[in-house]
């Protein structure tokens, strides 16, 4: 059996929110297979993506993977879908600041639950995991940007509201499709 590369080392997966999870889902690092287990159809879910192949999508793993400490994408699979999907995926992207001590901040990115999945309070779960991995790693905060409907959810899960997104398009098709 050959070595999977997986995009953060599992030791920083909480064991407390994998208890939580319906009965055979599984909270896991994102795996250079991903592809072909449904990591962008989660994501479709949330936002525009275009296309991507394959072999962009192994590309791009692969340079998260060579920043080391940047990228933690976690993924909720359930395997009595096809063998095993990816029903939920979430992203904490770490940055090494100046501010505070030269503190090491988190963001929370492209947290997805396909539609069908919805319900189950698998957000939730991945939101707590990232944070836990958030802390694990020297976090000292955590920021997330969402829109005005999800607010609430974010609220629910111990976020509070401070200040506001700004932004600025170099991409016409980007902001065409608003992502």
């Amino acid at each position: 059996m050959s070595f999977e590369p997986s995009l953060f080392n599992t030791s920083l997966i909480s064991a407390k929110v994998q208890e939580t999870l319906p009965e055979g889902y599984v909270l896991r690092p994102l795996k250079r297979s991903d592809f072909a287990n449904g990591h962008l159809d989660v994501l479709r879910d949330l936002a525009y993506l275009g296309e991507i192949t394959e072999k962009m999508w192994t590309e791009r793993f692969d340079w998260m993977l060579k920043c080391n400490g940047t990228y933690y994408v976690a993924v909720i699979e359930d395997p009595s879908r096809d063998g095993g999907k990816i029903v939920a995926t979430g992203t904490l992207m770490v940055e090494k600041k100046f501010l505070y001590k030269l503190g090491t901040q988190g963001h929370i990115e492209d947290v997805a639950v396909i539609g069908d999945q919805q319900g189950k309070k698998l957000g939730v779960k991945l939101l707590h995991a990232l944070d836990h991995i958030a802390e694990q790693v020297g976090c000292y905060k955590t920021i997330l940007d969402c829109s005005e409907e999800n607010e609430g959810f974010y609220v629910k899960c111990g976020y509070e509201k401070a200040g506001s997104e700004m932004h600025h398009y170099y991409d016409h098709e980007a902001e065409e499709h608003g992502v």
